[in-house]
């Protein structure tokens, strides 16, 4: 009995705990950059990181000559980085267009896999990306200084550094869908906005016309897959 009535009192004394830490962060403050989010126009640039995959599809095919058959998969990430500019027009109190001009630098490894003897082989997949995100941001009403959001939108890209004579290529362009999540931070002399991202992509960026490729025996790797979907995933960091 005595163990079960510390354990009330344990809890009564946590949730009075609780209960008061929300009091105080219900206290109102002084508020940063009170007039900040009321101009037309926002510009800003950002930093971040991110992470580059891709989604392949295999098919089975088996070369006629060899009798191989192998099985491709992207089997490690690598962190790349992101770099941008950022102009917003408030259309609204609570509604905001983004434009974000930006790069995207990083990469991603292939497996292949022959099913036939066991022997693998690895391909680096480098990508720097010019990307046109366009997005639509949707704004809570801001309590002290911050101001949590969500967006969503598309994103056009073009890869600069597609592969000549790899044994899988990508094309240039590849178009994204994105939706993310955010909060604006009010600072006494500026705005940092971290946001998270996530992009789908939404066309198959797997280049099947490999006229790069003079040896008709490298083309094996290209012939087992039916298309690739790349994705990613962008940690940002927006100063304003």
């Amino acid at each position: 009995m005595k163990g079960i009535q510390n354990s009330k009192w344990t809890l009564i004394l946590a949730l009075l705990m609780c209960l008061g830490g929300m009091a105080r962060a219900q206290e109102r403050k002084v508020q940063y950059k009170p007039f900040i989010d009321e101009r037309r126009f926002h510009y800003g640039f950002f930093v971040g990181m991110h992470d580059q995959s891709i989604k392949l599809e295999n098919n089975g095919y088996i070369d006629p000559a060899t009798g191989a058959q192998w099985l491709v998969e992207n089997d490690q990430h690598g962190p790349g980085f992101s770099v941008g500019v950022l102009g917003e027009w408030r259309m609204h109190k609570y509604l905001g267009l983004r434009l974000m001009p930006s790069l995207h630098f990083g990469s991603k490894h292939l497996k292949f896999r022959n099913l036939a003897d066991g022997t693998t082989a690895g391909q680096n997949m480098k990508s720097t990306y010019i990307a046109l995100p366009l997005n639509l941001k949707v704004s809570a009403p801001r309590y002290n200084n911050f101001r949590p959001y969500v967006i969503g939108g598309a994103s056009p890209m073009f890869d600069l550094t597609t592969g000549k004579n790899s044994k899988v290529r990508a094309k240039p362009f590849n178009m994204m869908l994105e939706i993310g999540f955010g909060c604006d931070l009010y600072m006494p002399f500026f705005k940092l906005i971290p946001e998270l991202k996530f992009c789908f992509g939404l066309n198959n960026i797997l280049d099947k016309k490999r006229t790069d490729l003079l040896d008709p025996t490298q083309k094996v790797f290209t012939e087992s897959l039916n298309g690739g979907v790349a994705n990613m995933v962008v940690l940002s960091l927006y100063f304003e």
